[in-house]
């Protein structure tokens, strides 16, 4: 539990070393637009992925990969700069899927309003296929709008 932790600590303090160091130290023109998404740690703490997502089209973000990993280095040494621990964890950059899956999301969301939207309008001039109370009642007898076929057994009950 306490090795989970360390680990999550670890991956928290590694994104904020990288995202800083990538804002201010990094002049590569190609990272004008990454953003720092997640980190995490390996339970021994030897390896600490990465993600990012990149504002841009596919030769940006190509570019922003090639960027990222020839900086890799100069990273790797400001983490262990900045953390102090004994072993310096390997980087690996991973473009991140989130706003690919957020968009594919909306987009399922919009053909679902769609979809209710024409179901909607369809069922507007509809009628019932049958009586509109297809509950009768024991012995022809009109029940209360909701009450089920043992309502008048209820009511005989209360009168004795």
């Amino acid at each position: 539990m306490a090795d989970r932790a360390r680990a999550h600590k670890l991956a928290d303090r590694i994104r904020v070393i990288v995202a800083e160091t990538l804002e201010r130290r990094v002049k590569d023109p190609r990272l004008g637009f990454v953003t720092v998404t997640d980190t995490r740690v390996t339970g021994d703490l030897h390896d600490a992925t990465v993600f990012y997502t990149v504002y841009g089209d596919e030769t940006e973000r190509a570019e922003t990969a090639v960027a990222l990993d020839s900086v890799k280095g100069l990273l790797r040494s400001e983490v262990g700069r900045q953390t102090g621990v004994r072993f310096t964890p390997t980087l690996t950059f991973v473009a991140d899927a989130v706003p690919e899956n957020a968009a594919r999301i909306d987009d399922l969301l919009r053909r679902a309003r769609e979809s209710d939207a024409e179901v909607a309008r369809s069922a507007a001039g509809a009628s019932f296929a049958g009586d509109a109370d297809p509950y009768k009642a024991p012995n022809g007898d009109a029940a209360a709008p909701g009450a089920g076929p043992g309502a008048a057994a209820d009511d005989e009950d209360a009168s004795e």
